[in-house]
This record gives C-alpha cells, structure tokens and sequence, in this order.
C-alpha cells in the first residue's frame, strides 16, 4: 500500500515538471512570434504616427521652452537600462522644481513616485497625458526591443526594491508600451497592487491575455481611466 502510494507520488511530481516544462516551452516560442509581431506593428504605427508626431511638437514648442521629447532611464528585461522615450510633458526646469514641494508633495512623491497635481506639468503636457499621446514616442523604442507593445510597465532603479524577493521574476520578461496595471486601474491604484498585477501579468502572460489587455488599452485612454 505505502510503495503504491510512494509510486503515485512520484508520477504526480513527474506529471508536475512535465506541465511545467511544456508551459515553459510555449511559453519561449510566443516570446519569439510576440517580438516579431511588435517590429511589424511598431513600425507600421510609426508610420501612421509621423503626422501627428509634428502636429504634436509644433503644439509643445509654442505651450512651453524646452525639446520636444523627454528621454528617461528605465529598467529593462534582464536589468538592461535603456532610454525611454516620451514627450515632454513638464516645465523646463522640472527638477530643480522638486525642492519646492511641501511636505505632503514630497510624502506622495516617496510612495508612488508620481504626483496627482503636479505642478510642473505644462497645460499641453496634462492633456498629453490624460490622453497618453505622451507615450506615443515609445513605438521607437519598440523597434529597438526595449519594449515589447503588451508587458509590464518599466520602472526606476528606485522601484526595483519595491519587488523585493521577485525581482528577477519583473525583469524575466520585456516591458511593455501597455500593459494589465495599465488597464486595470493605474494611478487609481497603491504601488502594492500595481506590484500584484505586474506579476500576476508574468505569470500568466499568453496570446489571449495580450490580446485583451490591447483592446481594452484602448477603453482605458477614451475613458482616461487611471491617466494623471
């Protein structure tokens, strides 16, 4: 009966690494369609996208001094830093203008990194953002494979340790343009939860959940659900 039991055990545990190692298996082989599928639509979108990329710049030029686009260092796949690409959306001197802020700004600023009234965003960079236009840019870095369109959101050096014991799991997989924090909330959302969607993200990323998280990206910018 125990040698029966030891036995059922032991194929139980077989089956175990066999559905895991054929999860893994897919799970390479869509990483590998999924990157050339982002360089076909990036690029078609970067096409398409040349138009408004002027309109928009012309429009940030006359709102405020400074360049057209923001480049800001993130956090990529295996920990590669990479320039991440946006339009600028705040004050020339922006950083300078962090000293300035109250005691409650500066607590708002140590939890989430981000502020809901910001004071250094210009009056064109709020509507690129509550719009995400901002983020437009980011179809370049697509091309280059810094991200991928559908993945977690890239982070600061900063919010790494926010991850603690599963930051290598965060930095297993491409980041993304989009992604499942992006449309579940957002900035309506703790650090914490963005945290638990990013990994629930990793952990069951497939071709069907990329899929609804692109179309509900969509919802999400026409609701301006999360945006700030």
């Amino acid at each position: 009966m125990n040698l029966d039991m030891e036995n059922q055990n032991i194929i139980n545990t077989d089956l175990a690494r066999i559905s895991k190692i054929t999860q893994d298996v897919k799970k390479i082989n869509y990483m590998s369609i999924k990157r050339i599928l982002d360089v076909i639509l990036a690029s078609i979108g970067l096409v398409i996208l040349i138009p408004i990329f002027v309109i928009i710049g012309i429009i940030i030029k006359i709102d405020s001094k400074g360049p057209v686009f923001f480049a800001h260092t993130r956090i990529g796949k295996n920990g590669k830093k990479f320039k991440m690409y946006k339009f600028r959306t705040m004050r020339e001197n922006a950083q300078e203008m962090i000293d300035y802020f109250t005691e409650e700004q500066r607590q708002e600023w140590e939890e989430n990194y981000k502020l809901r009234e910001d004071p250094r965003i210009t009056k064109v960079g709020n509507f690129l953002r509550k719009t995400s236009l901002d983020e437009l840019p980011q179809v370049i870095n697509i091309i280059k494979g810094d991200l991928s369109i559908v993945g977690p959101r890239p982070i600061i050096d900063r919010e790494l340790e926010k991850y603690g014991k599963n930051k290598e799991k965060f930095l297993s997989i491409t980041p993304g343009l989009t992604g499942y924090w992006q449309v579940n909330g957002r900035s309506d959302t703790t650090y914490e939860q963005r945290i638990e969607m990013e990994l629930y993200y990793i952990d069951h990323v497939s071709p069907k959940l990329d899929i609804k998280i692109f179309f509900q990206t969509f919802s999400s910018v026409i609701r301006k659900k999360g945006a700030m």
